[in-house]
């Protein structure tokens, strides 16, 4: 034997568990798959695998090579066992990003509910699926989705991460998502519209807009269709004075008169504002606010750091607890005569100080 490999110049290669190593598939027979990797036998494909990664086994053909990591340098028969849970992987991963890249539909097994989505099965590989890609015929029930075969898009992979994110929405509201975006593009930065108030949270309230209503330019509607597109005003764009409580300057089904500030085409989403219809009053801050000049205000808030004066529409100044003189006290509501210390027009700050009337022993600007 040894004078025939001798004459051949063969050499035969020695394995060790755990190596990594490349071949080439010679046969299939049923679950079993023959991979050539140079040494005195051909190695075999460990049969457990073939449950784990079924498509990938079953696109292997004659002469495709493979990449496997050795189980068994040596069994009864003389073959190396070869694990290609790796390059199975390597291929599911791959397919994720082309199934992305090409806008493909891929079917998920719905494994386990959480509190921001679904954990789903992706042959052998887990998904997930968050709750704002669910559809609403979803929203509190995605536990009906446990143990069952989804229809998802992929919108995210990215392997180095173990991250793989689907959206079940994308299947089974595309025909909708698709007319969301077409009525995305009529909408302009910067158009006006009229909406309703149809949503309320902490944080803001959500409207929708007519696309007929924009004023500056005039858009266009296609004949026979609705065009309505919901936006959120945040709780910061609804005035230029504070809100602390949406509920207390609107109501759910009132109408407004929305402008458009973003707009968001991939998650089909609009950010609007409301104060931004009128003029901004930091604007004339700089000239009617001059330092140690004399004004009146109203209090509107007492708290622990200081008080804060309304001067006019969206305009407060801050008296510092540090600067209050002793024994002076003031309550919402209160009138009071005020001098400015400071502005700072960047971060929006009036810095105020409190006009004494009495000024006897009292040092002030």
């Amino acid at each position: 034997m040894e004078e025939l490999l001798a004459a051949t110049r063969y050499t035969l290669k020695g394995f060790k568990r755990g190596e990594t190593i490349t071949g080439k598939v010679v046969e299939i027979t049923g679950r079993t798959i023959y991979v050539d990797i140079g040494g005195k036998a051909e190695a075999v494909v460990a049969d457990q695998e073939y449950e784990l990664a079924k498509d990938y086994f079953r696109a292997l053909k004659p002469g495709d090579e493979v990449t496997g990591v050795v189980l068994i340098t040596e069994n009864d028969a003389g073959q190396v066992i070869l694990s290609l849970r790796r390059a199975a992987a390597d291929s599911r991963w791959k397919a994720f990003e082309q199934a992305m890249a090409e806008d493909e539909t891929i079917n998920v097994k719905g494994k386990e509910s959480t509190k921001g989505g679904l954990l789903v099965d992706a042959d052998g590989i887990f998904g997930f699926i968050p709750a704002s890609q669910l559809s609403r015929d979803y929203e509190g029930n995605v536990n009906e989705l446990v143990g069952k075969d989804i229809q998802v898009k992929v919108i995210e992979v990215d392997r180095s991460q173990n991250r793989l994110v689907l959206s079940e929405k994308a299947v089974s509201e595309a025909d909708e998502i698709e007319k969301r975006k077409k009525a995305m593009e009529a909408v302009i930065i910067g158009g006006e519209y009229d909406g309703r108030v149809v949503g309320m949270v902490p944080f803001g309230i959500f409207v929708e807009i007519d696309l007929q209503s924009k004023t500056k330019p005039k858009s266009k509607k296609e004949e026979g269709e609705e065009i309505k597109l919901e936006g959120l005003v945040h709780i910061s764009e609804i005035s230029w004075e504070k809100v602390d409580d949406v509920n207390q300057i609107i109501k759910e089904g009132d109408t407004v008169k929305v402008q458009v500030i973003g707009i968001d085409e991939e998650n089909g989403k609009l950010a609007l504002s409301i104060k931004r219809l009128s003029s901004d009053p930091w604007l004339v801050v700089g000239g009617r606010y001059k330092t140690d000049s004399k004004h009146k205000g109203t209090v509107s808030k007492v708290a622990p750091y200081g008080i804060l004066v309304r001067m006019e529409r969206g305009i407060e100044g801050l008296i510092h607890a540090s600067k209050m003189p002793a024994g002076m006290t003031f309550k919402e509501g209160d009138n009071v005569d005020v001098f400015v210390e400071s502005v700072d027009l960047d971060k929006r700050r009036l810095s105020l100080g409190v006009v004494m009337k009495d000024t006897k022993g009292m040092i002030y600007k």
